[in-house]
């Protein structure tokens, strides 16, 4: 898996980072202090992580950050549902979520598979 590969994966999970931040901002999320910042914790640990697996060094160190951002696309997936389901979230930008949480673990995936061969 090339540069571009994990630059384009860690620009998608950055964007959803940033857009989570703006998201939370708005007034459902305000008085709900500790869901928002675990969704925003789990949306900056996403490209952190794959920073931190990309710079580590060695595949296997590598692989480890990866399935580390896989685990919080995951948990990101959960508070996005969740946060639709009380109202937080219009189901149109709960889909555009959910979408780009599929679509970044599924780089992850690739990346992960091919530092692991």
């Amino acid at each position: 898996m090339g540069n571009y590969q994990k630059l384009h994966v860690w620009q998608l999970a950055k964007e959803l980072a940033v857009r989570i931040y703006r998201l939370t901002g708005n007034q459902s999320f305000k008085k709900d202090f500790g869901f928002k910042d675990q969704m925003q914790r789990s949306a900056v640990s996403i490209p952190s992580n794959i920073a931190e697996g990309d710079e580590s060094g060695t595949n296997k160190s590598s692989v480890r950050y990866f399935y580390i951002a896989k685990g919080s696309v995951a948990e990101l997936q959960t508070q996005i549902i969740i946060a639709g389901e009380i109202g937080y979230l219009e189901a149109d930008m709960k889909e555009v979520l959910l979408n780009d949480c599929d679509r970044i673990s599924i780089m992850l995936n690739k990346i992960i598979k091919a530092r692991s061969s």
